[in-house]
C-alpha cells in the first residue's frame, strides 16, 4: 500500500513536470521551457531509480522532452 501510494504522488509529479515543459514549449519560451526541463529531468530520473517507472521510459520521456526543447532553440 505504501509503494503503491509513492508511485502515484511521483507518476504524478512527473506528468505536471512534462506538462509545464510543453506548455512552455507550446508558447514559445526557450528559457522557461529550459527552466522546466531543468526540474523535470532529475525528478523523472529519480523515480525510475525507485522503481515508480520503468528506467527505459523514464529515457524516453528525457530524450523526448530534450529534443522538444532544443528544437526551439534551433
Amino acid at each position: 500500500m505504501k509503494h503503491r501510494e509513492r508511485n502515484i504522488s511521483v507518476k504524478s509529479s512527473i506528468k505536471t513536470g512534462v506538462k509545464t515543459v510543453l506548455e512552455a514549449v507550446e508558447g514559445k519560451d526557450p528559457e522557461a521551457a529550459k527552466t522546466a526541463l531543468d526540474k523535470a529531468i532529475p525528478a523523472i530520473a529519480k523515480s525510475a531509480g525507485k522503481g515508480a517507472i520503468h528506467k527505459k521510459t523514464a529515457s524516453r520521456k528525457i530524450s523526448r522532452l530534450t529534443k522538444r526543447v532544443n528544437a526551439l532553440k534551433a
